[in-house]
């Protein structure tokens, strides 16, 4: 990033923990922040926790000693806010800006309550040759959410959105085929659900000069702008490609040779498929094919009379995330009394998914109950 203003300082992070506590971290993750420095001197976002010591050292670095005059909150959950009460100890004549959503969040978290600038829909903040504008964005993906916009750079910092998972190892900008898929999983397990509100943001911002996004994960984009624009504008309006994404969870091997046969079923018709086992994989990854495919197709059992509990937790999960324009089909092996199929397709109705039909249970041994697969496909395919 050649810039006249802005200096990155953020951090990657590559620890082996869960995102959020739930979601694994392969490549990592990068939590970004940003000094603009002019006449006044603008932080953009903090870090985790964990980081305290390297980032104040950075920003000092960033800053040449300068005090930092404005401490900039675009959001407030704590891989991005932990150091606020750190910023403002080191630099304690320091304004925080932000909205009035947040501020009962930086008084929580951080028991701080003076010296608040609150700002809202299209206010400036002079930094000298040049400036901030604040864009209020509420639920992408918090109720305080909002960007900031330098307009002699056309420059936005976006928050969480445009961001996605995968630590930067000196990545800095773009690279976007190298984090498509992380951005995907990203917007699949945190953003999705509020497909309605990034769509509103999106709308807001549609008149507003963009050439450089800087979010608080993942690259900083300048030239596959339109790419990353198109993913969220597609994925919030719930748009994927034709294929099926095939969830199963199993406890004796049944209902994963049906999953696998459904699979390979797939592949030999050239539909494109994926498959995720719900018992050993992070769900991160499961609703992120969800999210890229038209039709879901779910495998379990016949548990305790309900549906094995794994395959029932993605389930909930894809209702939580208000996943709208699939086709769902469901299968699952039983020994003695069925019923994990016909929840599955009760759940996948009220989620407001469209079911194509009865669904496939078969009884005991897949070997030996030699369920329809292709009439299964059949359906899938039509």
């Amino acid at each position: 990033m050649e810039s006249k203003f802005i200096k990155y300082v953020g951090t990657d992070d590559l620890r082996d923990f869960l995102f959020e506590n739930q979601w694994t971290l392969p490549e990592g993750v990068a939590y970004n922040s940003y000094v603009v420095a002019d006449e006044k001197t603008a932080l953009i976002d903090t870090a985790a926790a964990a980081f305290g010591d390297k980032f104040i050292a950075e920003v000092k670095r960033a800053t040449g000693g300068k005090p930092v005059d404005y401490l900039i909150i675009n959001h407030m959950e704590p891989d991005h806010s932990a150091l606020i009460a750190l910023a403002r100890k080191n630099w304690p004549d320091m304004t925080i800006v932000t909205n009035a959503k947040a501020v009962p969040m930086v008084a929580g978290y951080h028991g701080i309550t003076d010296n608040i600038l609150i700002v809202n829909e299209n206010d400036t903040l002079d930094l000298g040759h040049c400036s901030l504008v604040f864009k209020m964005t509420p639920m992408v993906h918090w109720p305080e959410t909002m960007m900031t916009y330098l307009p002699e750079e056309e420059t936005l910092f976006s928050g969480d959105a445009f961001g996605c998972f995968g630590a930067l190892k000196g990545r800095g900008e773009d690279h976007f085929e190298e984090f498509r898929d992380e951005m995907v999983r990203y917007y699949a397990s945190i953003v999705g659900k509020y497909g309605q509100t990034v769509q509103a943001a999106m709308k807001k911002l549609a008149g507003v000069p963009v050439s450089r996004i800087c979010s608080t994960h993942g690259p900083v984009w300048e030239k596959d702008i339109p790419k990353v624009l198109d993913i969220y504008d597609r994925m919030s309006r719930y748009q994927t490609a034709k294929g099926v994404c095939i969830v199963y969870g199993s406890m004796y091997g049944n209902t994963a040779e049906a999953a696998k046969a459904i699979y390979e079923e797939c592949k030999a018709r050239g539909i494109k498929c994926a498959i995720h086992d719900a018992v050993t994989e992070n769900p991160s990854f499961i609703y992120k094919d969800i999210f890229e495919y038209d039709t879901l197709v779910c495998g379990a059992p016949t548990y305790n009379n309900e549906i094995f509990p794994a395959v029932a937790h993605i389930l909930k999960g894809v209702a939580a995330r208000m996943i709208k324009n699939h086709k769902f089909a469901a299968f699952g092996s039983y020994t003695w009394v069925g019923g994990s199929v016909k929840l599955m397709n009760l759940m996948a109705e009220s989620a407001g998914l469209q079911v194509l039909g009865e669904g496939m249970p078969f009884k005991q041994a897949f070997s030996q109950a030699k369920p329809d697969i292709k009439a299964f496909v059949d359906i899938l395919e039509a």
